[in-house]
C-alpha cells in the first residue's frame, strides 16, 4: 500500500474528518460508509452576471463504493441527496468526489 492510501485511510478513520453516511446504489441494499461531506458556496458566472449557489460534495473511498453513478442516493443528516453529474476519481484513483442536490 502506498503512502498516499495510507493517509486516505488514516483520514477516513478520523472521527473528527470523516462522518458515516447512507448509501443507495441503484441495484444494491443501502449501507453505510464514511464520507468526507464540503458544503461549500459556488460561484459562476454567465456573461456579466454571477451565480451564486450552495454545492453539497462528498469524498468516499473507492474501496468502499467501487461504481458510484448519477441517480444514486447519498443519505446525509437524515436528507436524502441524489449524485448529480459524474463521479471524478482523485489523481491516486482513491476517492471519488461525488456532488449531490437535495432529492
Amino acid at each position: 500500500m502506498s503512502a498516499f492510501a495510507h493517509a486516505i485511510e488514516a483520514l477516513f478513520a478520523d472521527g473528527f474528518l470523516a462522518r458515516p453516511v447512507t448509501i443507495q446504489p441503484h441495484d444494491e441494499a443501502a449501507r453505510d460508509i464514511p464520507a468526507m461531506v464540503r458544503r461549500a458556496d459556488e460561484l459562476a458566472s454567465l456573461g456579466e452576471a454571477s451565480l451564486w449557489s450552495e454545492a453539497t460534495r462528498v469524498d468516499v473511498r473507492v474501496s468502499d463504493w467501487p461504481a458510484p453513478r448519477p441517480g444514486d442516493t447519498v443519505v446525509l443528516d437524515g436528507a436524502a441527496h441524489v449524485i448529480e453529474g459524474e463521479p471524478v476519481r482523485d489523481r491516486e484513483r482513491l476517492t471519488w468526489t461525488l456532488s449531490l442536490r437535495a432529492s
